[in-house]
């Protein structure tokens, strides 16, 4: 009987030892593979970077962006003359092509003016005028419809139509493309009947 008990006990035993073999194998797989994870990210690198350097640098990747990005929102740089003396901004002219002719405000007569502009900046200002010639001319004859009789009389009339036809001519350059540059707005002809 006692050698019955006694395999009776080895029997409760062995399923005990099995469980506790199997549980110590479990933790020892999940160990091997956390650890080999933590390798294969390079964790245990000796030299990474600290998140403060991190930091550093992301910054700096920020101002250099919002540099670039400031100075594409100045717009086009200022052409110069090469002078041994001094340094002067070339200015450069265009002339529209055509004249453009409009009807004085509650009047029968017509002006009739020929316009050109000056700039100081590169030739981006003066393909612009050119590339948006049509929404350009509509704001000016839209200006120089507003023209009276009375206001033709006065003494400045041209130079006052002049800087309105400016200060016009930049906003519709502003809107389509980001950047004016037009600095004055010359009459090569101008006629009223």
């Amino acid at each position: 009987m006692s050698e019955e008990v006694a395999v009776e006990e080895e029997k409760a035993k062995s399923p005990i030892l099995k469980i506790i073999l199997i549980v110590v194998g479990i933790l020892l797989l999940v160990a091997i593979t956390i650890g080999g994870t933590l390798f294969a990210t390079g964790f245990f690198d000796a030299e990474k970077e600290s998140s403060e350097e991190a930091i550093a640098a992301l910054e700096a990747e920020a101002s250099a962006e919002a540099a670039a990005a400031e100075a594409a929102a100045r717009g086009p740089d200022k052409e110069t003359k090469e002078s041994p003396e001094f340094t002067r901004f070339e200015q450069s002219y265009f002339q529209l092509p055509k004249p453009l002719v409009a009807n004085l405000a509650g009047s029968r007569k017509v002006m009739q003016a020929t316009v050109a502009i000056m700039t100081h900046y590169d030739s981006r200002v003066v393909e612009n005028v050119d590339k948006h010639d049509f929404p350009l001319r509509f704001a000016m004859l839209s200006v120089m419809r507003l023209v009276t009789e009375d206001d033709i009389t006065s003494a400045n009339f041209q130079t006052d139509l002049a800087e309105k036809l400016k200060i016009e001519m930049n906003a519709v350059l502003e809107s389509l493309e980001d950047f004016g540059g037009i600095e004055a707005v010359y009459f090569t002809e101008f006629v009223v009947q």
